[in-house]
């Protein structure tokens, strides 16, 4: 079981454009199908919806599908200075 923690950053990395599934799973141990799960259980319904709209097909979800040119997980403004 997952702590509220660990939950709400599995919500963020997976809303992140940039971080793979992979990188959920080697932090969290949960694949993209328990991923989508949590997804659906801890979110609401139209916003689920919103976001498998937005990762469905997107290459920088899956790191087979990934360009070279991509090795990052993250965007470089994502975490700013303040």
């Amino acid at each position: 079981m997952k702590s509220e923690a660990q939950i709400s950053r599995i919500i963020e990395m997976a809303w992140e454009d940039r971080t793979p599934f992979e990188a959920i799973e080697k932090n969290y141990g949960l694949n993209e199908a328990q991923v989508i799960k949590l997804m659906r259980r801890e979110l609401r319904l139209s916003s689920f919806k919103l976001w498998r709209k937005r990762v469905s097909g997107r290459k920088t979800k899956h790191v087979n599908l990934r360009s070279p040119a991509v090795s990052r997980g993250y965007c470089a403004t994502q975490y700013k200075q303040r």
